[in-house]
């Protein structure tokens, strides 16, 4: 599956995106976020504060609790502020 990160994530992290195989515990957003906090010191700087971040699946918001389902890309994403 192809995870992208944006703005501090990815910088946090040091990656734009990755393609990854998620274990089959990852079914919603929020088990993502968890589960990819546990692969490093970065990512567990990146979702230091899991309740902020957004995701997108295949281009549309869904809520952390909601089913990842057959997802092609994810993409998470701090909070976003317009001017």
């Amino acid at each position: 599956m192809l995870i992208r990160y944006f703005a501090w994530v990815r910088e946090r992290i040091g990656l734009s995106e990755e393609r990854l195989a998620l274990p089959e515990t990852v079914v919603t957003a929020g088990d993502l976020v968890r589960w990819l906090s546990g692969r490093g010191d970065a990512y567990a700087f990146a979702f230091e504060t899991p309740d902020t971040i957004r995701v997108a699946v295949d281009q549309l918001h869904i809520e952390q609790d909601e089913a990842l389902g057959d997802a092609r890309e994810i993409a998470l994403f701090p909070p976003m502020t317009g001017g």
